[in-house]
């Protein structure tokens, strides 16, 4: 068994085609590969990484050049939607997915969400107090706001968010939020977070709550606030339409829907819809699916 990473610029990344070709967009899926190495050890494994806008480029490339390369993907839903309206995912059924609620599998059961993050508000615990921290979002027009608040200029962070605020609060809410002077960082949301944590942002409206639990669990000053409904990113394990190893290719997904499977994403500051992973705190949220749903 073997990980490889590759060049993403390549055009044929395998160097072994005989290999497992999984499109992912972190690291954070590498501890659950090892796990997967040790039940599977006669499966080879690569896993070239990307955003999900560009790992969508690059597969409509090479489908439209007769390319079939990639097997599975672990991937934000917010770049599957292009790729399931180009007929670019297969349809699969799996034993596991009676462990998830509706809303975690996607349209024509073309993924299953493997992990979430939630798009709320984070804050320097060691520069605000829990006390004084906004709770909802009407408490964010409070005027000791003003000029002290900051978001991520990503287009997925804050369509996810704006869209939470509008269908939830109103246009009007938005446009008075808007006049709290908000910093926009042309930045992800992990790099805001470690802003928040060092003290440049103390307050950030496009925060993630996975991100929030793993800096956490290093020591960093930074908490995470729902202020009501939430807009969900989450990340679907998927079949390519073409794969070259299908059966492989179900094996991992069967792995990453397990309940095994999902308590180390969980490790790892994500939650999960799997009904014996899911805690009653996760059940409290009212959560939306925005930009990542057709």
């Amino acid at each position: 068994y073997e990980i490889k990473e590759c060049d993403w610029s390549s055009d044929v990344c395998s160097s072994d085609l005989g290999a497992l070709m999984l499109y992912a967009t972190g690291t954070q899926i590498e501890p659950l590969l090892e796990a997967f190495r040790k039940k599977y050890p006669f499966i080879k494994v690569e896993m070239p990484r990307a955003t999900s806008e560009d790992v969508a480029r690059k597969v409509v490339e090479e489908y439209s050049a007769g390319v079939f390369q990639v097997d599975a993907f672990e991937l934000s839903t917010f770049g599957l939607v292009p790729l399931h309206a180009q007929g670019l995912l297969q349809p699969y059924v799996s034993p596991e997915q009676a462990n998830y609620p509706d809303a975690a599998i996607g349209p024509a059961r073309a993924w299953t969400g493997v992990r979430e993050s939630y798009i709320g508000v984070g804050y320097n615990s060691a520069k605000i107090p829990a006390a004084e921290a906004p709770k909802t979002y009407d408490d964010l027009l409070d005027p000791r706001w003003k000029g002290r608040m900051a978001l991520s200029g990503s287009d997925s962070s804050l369509s996810n968010l704006t869209g939470a605020m509008v269908l939830t609060k109103g246009a009007d809410y938005v446009r008075k939020l808007g006049a709290q002077n908000i910093r926009a960082y042309q930045m992800t949301g992990r790099a805001l977070a470690n802003l928040v944590i060092a003290g440049e942002a103390p307050l950030a409206l496009t925060i993630y709550s996975a991100h929030v639990e793993a800096s956490k669990a290093q020591g960093a000053p930074i908490e995470w606030v729902a202020p009501g409904a939430v807009s969900v990113t989450d990340t679907g394990a998927v079949l390519a339409a073409r794969a070259p190893h299908p059966h492989a290719a179900m094996l991992l997904i069967d792995f990453l829907l397990s309940k095994e499977a999902q308590l180390m994403y969980r490790a790892l500051g994500y939650r999960s819809s799997h009904k014996e992973v899911a805690t009653p705190e996760d059940g409290k949220l009212q959560k939306m699916f925005l930009a990542n749903r057709p």
